[in-house]
């Protein structure tokens, strides 16, 4: 392919990265193209000027083809630099929004300050941002806590230097993929090994999928996912009494349900009594109107087109109550946990205002803290692997677990209204 048709690509690329598609139609499309590119921006505008600067270096300035070419290219850094300066934005909105949720002492209440990346990972990150392996951090895969073969095994990120650990926060991460694909080795790697490394348990599940398993299969799963931590996760570390939960796209679905829906009958057929309790949620981009109660075009138009037919295998006008039972955003309550909710500003699936109307609901309701970081610039599924975006997500989440951890461990109830006065009380309290 020549100069010309390379930077063509590269041009398309770059218009759909800034302005993806929100249709139904056109927003799939939009997504499967844009997300690795927009989280790659760095890379490819590097090659960019790098492919550019071998043409000229080659003589070939004149010709409309040549120019064309230059021209294209000249856009395309344009537009490519510009997606760069949102990604690195993203760290003020971050921490804004830590700010905004906890309080702006929020920092003196940490037992730990969580820092960022130093240039060295950063640049390794840069170059080999599908690289998940680390050496501080070690993997006990496929463990079963269903009877449902593969799909009902997890595996246990662990922190690799330390021989014995006890009484861990726990982490359990539900991946993503539209209900129907995905698999727990290829989502949420970048935070589990980031907290596991500093000694937390990170726990990654797979559970059955549609269209196989109709919905509410999902959601069972999860929840025996977390009766299986608080029976086994002592075992290997964990504190069965502190866990959180995290997860992306159907998989912040499922997390945020499973957080708002503790010892629900309906999603504990067998184990009523066991507590499906967790203490606080992180969902990523998660889908929160299953039943269209928001009005969002986008939301009425997942529901008809793709989750009856495939996921609830059952219509809307049939089973209304059951669409609006797996609706998070009419689930929320007083007693809700703490929530952390990140979307990105240009989702193409589920569109950002369904993230807006759940937080708005959380905070309207929810006597628990609320925080919520709408990142600029970003794509769906923009922390699946390593980029200046996402290490800078993953460093908040990072702060704001281990500011729950440490206000819940004490003692505190996680609110933006506590001082730090009231977490050395109660610690000092604790310790008496």
């Amino acid at each position: 392919m020549g100069f010309l048709g390379r930077q063509s690509i590269v041009a398309a690329l770059t218009v759909n990265g800034l302005r993806p598609s929100r249709g139904r139609r056109g927003g799939l499309a939009s997504f499967l193209t844009g997300f690795v590119f927009n989280e790659t921006a760095p890379q490819v505008l590097a090659l960019t000027a790098v492919d550019a600067a071998v043409h000229l270096t080659r003589g070939r300035r004149s010709g409309a083809r040549a120019k064309a070419g230059l021209a294209l290219a000249g856009a395309s850094a344009f537009g490519l630099a510009h997606m760069v300066r949102q990604s690195r934005r993203s760290a003020q909105v971050l921490a804004d929004a830590l700010e905004e949720g906890l309080g702006v002492d929020y920092v003196e209440q940490l037992d730990r300050v969580p820092d960022p990346a130093d240039l060295a990972t950063q640049v390794r990150h840069l170059a080999r941002p599908f690289h998940f392996r680390d050496d501080a951090v070690r993997v006990i895969s496929d463990v079963p806590y269903t009877d449902a073969g593969r799909r009902g095994h997890l595996d246990i990120y662990l922190p690799a230097r330390q021989d014995a650990i006890e009484k861990a926060p726990v982490l359990l991460q539900v991946h993503g993929g539209a209900w129907a694909y995905g698999a727990k080795e290829r989502q949420g790697r970048p935070l589990m090994n980031r907290m596991a490394a500093q000694g937390w348990v990170c726990v990654a599940i797979n559970y059955r999928l549609s269209p196989r398993d109709p919905w509410p299969a999902h959601v069972v799963d999860v929840k025996r996912a977390v009766a299986w931590v608080r029976d086994h996760i002592a075992e290997h570390g964990g504190d069965p009494d502190y866990l959180a939960i995290t997860g992306g796209s159907a998989g912040g679905h499922l997390a945020a349900l499973t957080a708002l829906t503790p010892g629900d009958p309906a999603y504990q057929p067998g184990f009523e009594d066991v507590d499906t309790s967790v203490q606080a949620a992180v969902p990523f981009y998660g889908v929160y109107d299953f039943a269209g109660s928001t009005g969002l075009a986008n939301a009425i138009g997942m529901r008809d087109a793709f989750l009856g037919p495939r996921v609830m295998q059952t219509t809307w006008a049939d089973a209304p109550d059951v669409y609006e039972a797996a609706s998070p955003i009419l689930r929320v309550t007083e007693d809700a946990p703490d929530f952390f909710v990140l979307h990105g500003e240009l989702d193409s699936l589920v569109a950002v205002d369904q993230a807006r109307l759940f937080v708005a609901e959380l905070r309207r309701t929810s006597h628990r803290s609320v925080t919520y970081a709408e990142l600029p610039g970003a794509q769906h599924a923009f922390d699946v692997f390593h980029s200046v975006r996402s290490d800078r997500a993953v460093e908040a989440v990072d702060r704001w677990l281990t500011w729950h951890w440490n206000t819940w461990r004490h003692g505190v109830e996680a609110d933006s209204g506590v001082s730090p006065e009231q977490v050395s009380a109660a610690t000092d309290e604790r310790g008496a």
